[in-house]
This record gives structure tokens, C-alpha cells and sequence, in this order.
């Protein structure tokens, strides 16, 4: 943990300290907030409460080179003071514990990865499985049943009201995978992070429109691939042509 703690520097710790501080005291006030309209809800939501959250994870971003040993146990650690945050009824602490569960999780799993295109295939395969498990599979069934949702969630709550929008588990590891991975293989991180804060924003609104859950990966995938469309590709072209340089018969 020493080399990732050494990279984590004031700048990122000051920044993880000043995100954690409001949010804390927008978590503890929101239901006091003027509840203006729908649509200011999904522009406050989209625009600054999303992107909010997963600055933290962005602040902390140079964890990913933690030992795997390490990164382990910090999953299931935050997974147990999660699930007993949960069971207390404390939603918003155990909403971050999860965030922090989830992203140390996707540490331990961007090991997999040899190569980004890898993680470009993920990005292009899991919307597919994640669209069929919430009109169709698993999520579909999950979300008929309100203590469920709570449980495998994250909670952003709306101002001036007691109701909360939600990201399912694997959204948040989702997240964490691909913006881990663009700073492993030296893809475009700042972009990435935009497009895919951005991306849960859309799909909040979109959700808000059609008043149905939707699937949250789809956008997120699409946004990883759009910020690094180029480099993906050009990765792709050498994988490709170094292939066939060892396949190549020698002379």
C-alpha cells in the first residue's frame, strides 16, 4: 500500500478531504434543500452530486497499484462495515462504504487485464448483460422489491425530498474498472472521468423521462470508449500486427 499512499499526494488527499466534507453535509441536509422541480433534480443530480461522488474515487485513483492482498481485504472490509451500516439503517454510509467496496474490488480485478483492449471488449459486452438482467434477468426481479434496491445500491439523495436515486453495485464497479484502467494503460483519465460522470447524469434524466429503471452501464461503456476511441484503436492495430509478426514463418 506504501507505493499507492506515496503517490496519493496532498493535492488528491486535499481533494478527496474537501469532497468527503460536502458531501457529508449535503447527505445530512438534503432533505432541507428547496425542492425546485424534476428536471432541477436531475441537473443537480447529473451535474454536480454524481460527479461529486466519484471524485473520490478519482482522488484516490493511484490505489490501484496497491497489492492485490491488500486491495482484497480492503473490499471485504468495506463490504462488512457496508452491510452493518445496512443492516442499522444508515443508507447514506453505507451507500460510500459500498462506493469504496466496489472500487477496491475493481482494483483487484483490472489485474485480469493484460491489455486496454481487453477492457475495451468489457466496455462492448457487459451493456448487453446488464440491459437483459434489468428489463428482463436478475435486476428486473430486485427491483420490485424496495428493501433489495436499497441493499445493492448506492443512494444520491434529492434535495428537498426523502426519496433517493439510485446505482446499482455494479455500476460503481464498473466505474472504478474503466477509470482504473485508463490510468494503467495511459488512456485519456480526465476525459474518461468527464464522459462517465456525465454518462450516469444522462441516464438519470433518461430514467426521469421514460419514469422507468434503465441499465447505467450502456452509457458508461459507450462514454470509456469515446474518450479513448483513437488510442483503443491504435492498441488494437499493434496487438494486431505484433501477432502476426509471431505467427510469421521464419525465413
Amino acid at each position: 500500500m506504501g507505493r499507492a499512499a506515496a503517490v496519493l499526494n496532498r493535492r488528491r488527499a486535499a481533494a478527496f478531504a474537501a469532497l468527503a466534507a460536502a458531501l457529508a453535509v449535503y447527505y445530512a441536509t438534503s432533505d432541507s434543500w428547496p425542492n425546485v422541480s424534476t428536471w432541477w433534480d436531475v441537473a443537480f443530480l447529473g451535474l454536480l452530486l454524481v460527479p461529486a461522488v466519484f471524485g473520490l474515487v478519482y482522488a484516490v485513483l493511484p490505489f490501484w497499484r496497491a497489492p492485490l492482498a491488500q486491495l482484497a481485504l480492503m473490499a471485504l472490509a468495506f463490504a462488512a462495515v457496508a452491510a452493518a451500516f445496512q443492516s442499522a439503517g444508515l443508507v447514506e454510509p453505507a451507500s460510500f462504504a459500498k462506493l469504496g467496496g466496489a472500487a477496491a474490488a475493481a482494483f483487484v480485478f483490472l489485474a485480469i487485464f493484460e491489455s486496454a483492449t481487453w477492457v475495451a471488449l468489457i466496455a462492448a459486452l457487459i451493456p448487453w448483460v446488464d440491459a437483459y438482467s434489468v428489463f428482463w434477468g436478475p435486476t428486473s426481479r430486485i427491483l420490485k422489491h424496495p428493501k433489495g434496491v436499497s441493499a445493492l445500491s448506492f443512494a444520491f439523495p434529492i434535495p428537498g425530498e426523502s426519496g433517493v436515486a439510485s446505482l446499482g453495485l455494479p455500476d460503481l464497479l464498473f466505474f472504478a474498472l474503466f477509470l482504473a484502467a485508463a490510468a494503467r494503460f495511459r488512456l485519456r483519465v480526465g476525459a474518461t472521468f468527464v464522459l462517465m460522470a456525465l454518462s450516469f447524469g444522462t441516464t438519470t434524466a433518461l430514467a426521469a423521462w421514460t419514469n422507468r429503471a434503465l441499465p447505467a452501464t450502456p452509457l458508461l461503456s459507450i462514454a470509456f470508449l469515446l474518450a479513448n476511441a483513437d488510442l483503443l484503436w491504435r492498441r488494437l492495430r499493434a496487438s494486431g500486427t505484433r501477432s502476426e509478426r509471431e505467427s510469421a514463418p521464419a525465413d
